[in-house]
Parts: C-alpha cells; structure tokens; sequence
C-alpha cells in the first residue's frame, strides 16, 4: 500500500476514534432534556466559543463560498471574514450573549421556538416556527456534504458515498451518546484542528506562488473588466461584496442552531471570554478560508468549468489549489473539511431533533411526555435526520432529474429564510417591551416568503427578475435587514402585548445578584 495513503488512513482512524471516544465519555450528561440539548446551562467559555465557531463555518464554506466568492471579488473576499468575525461573532456575543442566556432560562426555554411561544405566551407562535425550523434546517443540513467528494476523491480516490455513509454515522454516534456536552468537547477538538489547518494551507499556497508579495501581483494581471480588480482593497463589485457579508455575518443572529449556543453558557465571566476566543477563532478561521479563496483565479488552468455555460465549478476551486501540496498537509486538509462539516452537522440535527420533539410533538400531538421519552425522542429524530440528509446528498450525485435542481437551490436558500424570520423578532423580544405576537408573525411570514418566492422565480420564471432579485443572497440579506424594520412598525400599530406577561418576562433582568441580572449572572 502507498506509504501516503497509509498517513492519510491513520490520521482518519485516529480522528474519528476520538469523536467516538468523547461521544461515550459524555453520555452521563446526557440522561435529561437540559443535558442533552444544552449540557446543563453549564458549558464553559472555550468550549461554547468553539462550539458557536465550528457550528459557524462548515465545509460549505471552506470548499464552497470561500471559492465561489474568492473567484468573484478576489483578495476583496476577506472581507467576508472579517464580517463574520465582528459582525457574526464579536457583536453577536456582546448583544445576545447575556440577554439570551439569562431570559431563556427564566423562561425555561431549551430551543428558539419554545423562546417564542412563552415570551409572547402564543403556542402558535412556537409550532409556527418550529415548522419553519424542521423545514429548512434539514436542506441545510443536506448541503454540508457538498463539496467533500471532490476533496476525497482528490486524497483517496474513493466514492463519495462511502464519505457521506462513514461522515453520518460517526457523526450520529458521538452526538446520540453524549448530546450537547460530547458535541461541545469535539467541537473544541476539531475547532484546533481547523486553526492548525487553515494557517499550514496557507502558508504552503502562498510559498507555492512565490510568497504572499508575489501572488498578489500575480493577482493584478488577471484579465478583468477594471485592470487590477481581483487584487483591490473592495474588489470588482464592492454592493454585492457587502450583501454577501449581510447574509453570512447578521445571519448568525437568527440562526437557531448559533443561538442557541448561548442558552448554554455557565457564567458571567464566561461570556467575556467566549466573545474573545469566538472572535479570535472567526478571524483565523473564516478571514483565513475566505483569503486563501481570493487567489483562486491563480489556479484558473486547473480547475473544472461548466462546458454548457464556459463557468467554473465553484467546488472544484479550492480542492485544485490544494492537489499539489505534500501529502500529509492534504491529509490535514481533509480533516479539517470533515471536521467543519461533523461539527456543523451535530449541531444542526441536535437543534432540528429537540425543536421537533420539545415544540412540536410534545403538549400538541403528544400530550404528556417525561423527560426520559423526550431524551429519547430527540435520539430518534436525529438518526432520522442525519439519514434524510444523507439521502439527500446521495441522490444528488447520482440522479440527473430536474428536482435535484430544486433541492440544491432550496440549501441555498435555507439561511436567508431562517434568519429572515426569527433575527429580528428574537433580537426585539430580548430587549424590547413592545414587541407584539403580530410583529413576530408578520415577520415570519415576510421572511420565509420572499425566500421561497426568489426560490420559485429561479426555478420556473429564469431571467423574469432584475438579476439583483435573482440572487438569493441579495434576498436573504433583505430579508433580514427588513424584518428589522417591520417588527417595531408593525408592534406599534398592533394591539399592545399583555403588560403582566412582559414585566413577568423582562422582571429576569433586575433579579439582585447583587447587582441586577442584566449585569451579572448568578
């Protein structure tokens, strides 16, 4: 056997028997509903910064945005980065941080729709989103496998579903055993993995180009429609630049499966820290993914286009700037990509399987439900979701129908739905008294809509729409920044929220201990 191949093998074995080897340590704490979904609201700083980082950036972005939008607005691209550091993370942290942990647990909330349906006392409100959340969460749990079989293929030269089997089964395994605390610590674990990673690749990228001087240059002298584009402090389309950063960056804020994380947080001190590190490790990780993917176009010979449209395979990008590094640098590589992809994956079926369990099934279809048959409810359903998501990406490789088309598109579209529909009414409820039961619906509805409209309009009326509309980014940033508006105007033209229910809710925040709660946690 090929002494490469070998390496590449036992780095493979050993990461997948640590994953395992932490999901079995860490299933005593989860016996219970709060230790399973939420580690018993006593997760420490660096594990709940990693778990919020490595749930933030999967392979999607590491193979897929960070070639696509390398490739579009060249070194530019970092700024993506950037935005995700201090607008997705550092912001993020400072203003839902405190406030989320702090009211979800006065209000004994587990997941983001069970936050809606006692904040505004509307049961409504939390079926409502947890349909929302069940529906889009599963496309874009589908999507993090996207991008892997070229990866693989590249280092093992093996058949993508063999990727997709062994990525859903081991991820299943840790996740079922030790819940939320088994995620959090491999989360750590493979969050290392993906600093480490990311920084070797782009030293040795760079140093393949001459150094970083000298790529950059090279980068000048790509053809394009304004000279010297591609290596330009905003690069060739600087408002689509700054829609790209909208989506990815704000969208964390609404986010189910981000939010969520801050449920979890032990202590006061504790988000002080997380902010850091989590800021620290988006500034590494995603600045780094997002920069490596500028000099893209350097690679230009060697990647896969499109013959019906002439364009490149946005996917095929980054895999072709890595296929002539030293073996074990790709070996690092490839455990990096899996493990961006099993740390957003465990998070995404956790979030999906509690919120279908704990919103959904139990008090409306399933009437009375003990904390046991919860735990092992949400067990099932994330082996039913991790295997509809794999489905999902198998029948993409092999069929050719048209409604594969409408599966991809949907995963695109996943995030701008989510966020458009839950940021700003989750953000308003945190922090303002007024917020009405109908601002949240209307919000909802806005959201998810015009999502699903841009989804429609791609499918079946090409070309109809301006191409800014055509776009689901542009959409879902949209979406997002209105929901900012239609929220506060709709709270103040519509019947006023019940004042006992909201000084109940908001009474968490001046809770002595001994300076108000809103300052300090107990």
């Amino acid at each position: 056997m090929d002494f490469d191949l070998v390496i590449k093998i036992v780095m493979l074995v050993l990461f997948f028997g640590v994953m395992v080897g932490v999901g079995v340590y860490c299933r005593k704490n989860a016996t219970n509903v709060s230790g399973f979904v939420l580690g018993g609201r006593s997760v420490g700083p660096w594990l709940t910064a990693f778990a919020y980082g490595t749930s933030y950036f999967s392979a999607v972005i590491f193979i897929g945005y960070a070639g696509q939008f390398g490739w579009k607005f060249g070194i530019a691209s970092t700024w993506i980065g950037i935005g995700n550091a201090l607008i997705g993370s550092l912001l993020a942290w400072v203003i839902l941080g405190r406030r989320t942990r702090i009211m979800t647990q006065h209000l004994n909330s587990s997941t983001m729709p069970e936050f809606f349906g006692k904040r505004f006392n509307s049961n409504g409100l939390k079926i409502g989103a947890s349909i929302i959340t069940f529906i889009f969460l599963i496309p874009y749990t589908a999507s993090l496998y996207n991008g892997l079989s070229r990866l693989f293929s590249m280092a093992f030269n093996i058949d993508y579903v063999w990727c997709i089997i062994a990525m859903s089964v081991l991820t299943g395994i840790y996740v079922i055993a030790g819940g939320y605390m088994a995620t959090a610590i491999n989360d750590f674990i493979q969050g290392l993995i993906m600093i480490v990673g990311i920084v070797a690749v782009i030293a040795a990228v760079l140093m393949n180009q001459g150094g970083f001087e000298s790529a950059l240059n090279k980068l000048a002298e790509v053809p394009a429609e304004t000279p010297g584009a591609f290596n330009s402090f905003f690069g060739p389309d600087p408002l689509s630049l700054l829609f790209v950063v909208i989506l990815t960056s704000l969208g964390t804020w609404g986010l189910p499966q981000m939010v969520q994380k801050f449920y979890a947080i032990k202590h006061e001190r504790d988000i002080k820290k997380g902010t850091i590190i989590s800021t620290a490790f988006a500034i590494i990780v995603a600045g780094g993914c997002y920069f490596l993917g500028g000099f893209g176009r350097l690679f230009g010979a060697q990647i896969e286009y499109n013959p019906a449209t002439g364009q490149p395979i946005f996917d095929s990008i980054i895999p072709n700037m890595l296929s002539g590094l030293p073996s074990l640098l790709i070996a690092v590589v490839v455990i990096l990509v899996l493990s961006a992809s099993m740390s957003t994956l465990s998070s995404l079926v956790i979030a999906s399987s509690s919120t279908l369990t704990i919103d959904l099934l139990k008090g409306n279809i399933v009437k009375k439900m003990n904390e046991k048959k919860q735990v092992l409810l949400i067990r099932i359903f994330i082996v039913v979701f991790i295997a509809i998501s794999a489905c999902i990406a198998i029948y993409q490789v092999y069929s050719k129908n048209a409604s594969v088309q409408f599966i991809a598109q949907l995963m695109g579209v996943s995030w701008g739905a989510l966020a458009g529909a839950f940021l700003a009414p989750f953000l308003y409820g945190l922090y303002w008294k007024k917020t009405t039961k109908l601002a949240c619906w209307v919000s909802f509805i806005f959201g998810v809509g015009l999502m699903l409209f841009n989804l429609i309009m791609g499918i079946f009326f090409k070309g109809v729409l301006p191409a800014f509309w055509q776009s689901p980014i542009n959409c879902g940033a949209i979406a997002m920044l209105a929901g900012l508006v239609i929220v506060p105007v709709v709270s103040l033209i519509s019947p006023k929220p019940d004042k006992k229910l909201v000084e109940d809710a908001f009474a968490c925040y001046e809770k002595q201990v001994p300076a108000k709660q809103k300052n300090s946690l107990d």
